[in-house]
């Protein structure tokens, strides 16, 4: 393995949910411990599961894992360390400042980015204290930072009089202003991590065209501020020998081949390793030593006969989303989880059933929508474009709240205009336009905005309380956006997810986002499932096994409602396949 020759003292994991960073940092830990090496293991993932993976209970103080010499681990807390991280800014000006500016800081700190400044925050220190460097030669990282928060930190940063004095409105920025006394550490621990002598970062993927181009997407950003030294693992990839008569493998295989023949540019020149799909759920020990033992797949167990029930089809949960003929139909989840595929069937059984349809969507790579587009009479097709939203919001912000600003003033509202939450935002206020239109026929958004943006602007609110502080003693209805998405008669949120432990874990970690929003998920929708796709591979058929664990999560845990797609032998692209996504019926059968 590429990534593992040579190793500095600082490795980062770093990819899409689902693709299996927990696994590989667990497995090179244990790797690097049984061969003598003093060895931290860290996450920073709000849905952290490296505890799982051992067996045992991690906390945010580091605890050495008894099973294995030389090796401990942490668990920050994001959320716990963004409440120590709010009360420590806040805590000192109650009582000191006026209320209206404590209530504003207050809003500041709400969002996401405060999250990720906290684990920032609180790993910052591993990087740069002395005595942990001391005492172990490697310290490795479960999710990477993000270049988000990297190029937060590397922002000039004379914000704090400026957010104080209402200037800068609510954005990224705000959590950074309790950052200026630890400047020095935050930028000892930036050049720690753009020392490719000192820090390794790998990109983690599978052989998918979506989480290849988010690592792409990935490598880009880095690069761009500094890290340019980064490794490639494509993870997961279906071994040719397991294709033999099984259609299904035959085709899961030629499809991972074609996208990673149709690999982004920039990836192709970074130090590339292929980790093979494995039968086995990676929980234990000799699960994941096994993991980065090279040679072919030995000893795959041969399931006995199991039962899998009927279970929901997506045709089933469009029945419930008819209702009153009209409405807001959102899919959300994380990326590569086939929110595009997902939200573009449902319009087109919409649609076919004669109902108007507008079908909207910010993914950059909208070819679903390219085939959609003209195919039926009353199916309305639009794709967001983000890069254009992002600078029609920044025109507005600066032509409105900078319009009587001097010269230091404009350019302090420029760069927090260029904060990474400004896309968001400017996404979000494209889909509130569209919104509008879910009264007279159904609107149905793919790429739905992050729970971090539905945070920051029901924490900021300040259009939402605005209007209805201009509208509360008169007679005229009105409606918010915010306050739609929080009506479940008019929107119907669906969660996308796939049958893995880290992509639920994924999206339970989205619906507690969306519930502190005052948004409630209609339905959850599990996307490619083996076990319902009832494959003859040995391989395969153990990991649809191993999916039968989530799907029983997922039904009696998180959802209300539920339905689960097949695995598809082709890609769900035109009419004819997205129709039997719908229509695709599962039962009883013997895996």
């Amino acid at each position: 393995m590429l990534f593992l020759e040579n190793i500095p003292q600082f490795l980062f994991f770093t990819g899409k949910g689902g693709v299996g960073k927990t696994s590989l940092a667990c497995a090179t830990a244990i790797k690097l411990a049984d061969e003598g090496k003093r060895v931290l293991l860290v996450s920073t993932d709000p849905a952290s599961n490296v505890g799982q993976v051992f067996g045992i209970t991690i906390g945010n103080t580091i605890t050495p894992v008894i099973a294995v010499a030389h090796l401990s681990a942490l668990e920050i807390d994001p959320q716990a360390a963004a409440q120590v991280y709010r009360d420590k800014i806040v805590g000192p000006v109650r009582g000191v400042l006026p209320a209206a500016v404590v209530n504003s800081i207050a809003e500041q700190l709400s969002g996401a980015c405060t999250t990720e400044i906290a684990a920032f925050d609180e790993f910052t220190g591993l990087l740069t204290n002395a005595a942990i460097l001391h005492d172990f030669d490697h310290i490795i990282f479960d999710t990477a930072p993000t270049g988000h928060t990297i190029r937060m930190l590397q922002l000039p940063g004379a914000w704090s009089g400026f957010l104080e004095d209402g200037k800068g409105d609510a954005s990224c920025l705000g959590p950074l202003a309790g950052l200026e006394k630890q400047r020095e550490q935050y930028h000892a621990a930036v050049a720690a991590l753009s020392d490719p002598e000192r820090t390794r970062m790998i990109l983690v993927a599978r052989a998918q065209g979506a989480t290849l181009r988010e690592a792409a997407r990935t490598h880009e950003e880095l690069a761009a501020i500094g890290f340019r030294h980064q490794y490639l693992v494509i993870n997961g990839a279906l071994p040719q020998s397991e294709v033999g008569s099984d259609l299904l493998a035959a085709a899961v295989w030629k499809r991972e081949q074609a996208a990673l023949a149709a690999m982004p540019e920039i990836l192709r020149d970074a130090p590339t390793d292929f980790v093979p799909l494995r039968p086995f759920n990676l929980v234990g020990l000799p699960a994941l030593r096994a993991l980065l033992v090279s040679g072919v797949l030995e000893n795959v167990p041969t399931q006995t006969a199991v039962s899998i029930p009927v279970v929901p089809s997506l045709a089933s949960l469009v029945d419930g989303l008819v209702g009153s003929g009209h409405g807001l139909i959102m899919t959300m989840g994380k990326g590569g989880v086939g929110k595009t595929t997902v939200a573009a069937a449902i319009a087109l059984e919409l649609a076919s059933r004669g109902y108007a349809v507008h079908l909207t969507t910010s993914d950059p790579a909208a070819h679903l929508i390219e085939t959609l587009a003209g195919s039926l009479e009353n199916l309305a097709v639009s794709r967001i474009d983000p890069h254009a939203e992002t600078e029609r919001y920044r025109q507005e912000v600066m032509a409105s709240k900078g319009k009587n600003l001097d010269v230091a003033g404009r350019a302090l509202l420029e760069e927090d205009l260029r904060s990474p939450c400004t896309e968001e935002i400017a996404v979000f206020q494209a889909f509130s336009r569209i919104i509008r239109e879910a009264g007279k026929k159904f609107v149905v958004m793919d790429t739905a905005p992050t729970g971090h943006t539905l945070l920051l602007l029901d924490a900021t609110g300040s259009y939402d309380r605005e209007i209805k502080r201009k509208m509360i003693n008169t007679s005229v209805h009105f409606t918010t956006p915010m306050m739609q998405l929080q009506d479940t008669t008019l929107t119907k949120v669906l969660i996308i997810t796939l049958a893995e432990t880290t992509p639920v874990l994924e999206a339970a970690g989205l619906q507690l986002d969306l519930q502190r929003a005052g948004i409630a998920p209609w339905a959850w929708i599990i996307n490619n499932s083996l076990a319902m796709a009832k494959p003859s591979s040995a391989l395969l058929r153990q990991r649809a096994y191993n999916e039968l664990a989530q799907i029983n999560e997922v039904a009696n845990k998180y959802a209300q409602r539920w339905a689960v797609i097949p695995l598809q032998a082709q890609e769900p692209v035109g009419l004819e396949r997205l129709q039997q996504l719908i229509h695709g019926t599962t039962s009883t059968a013997q895996l």
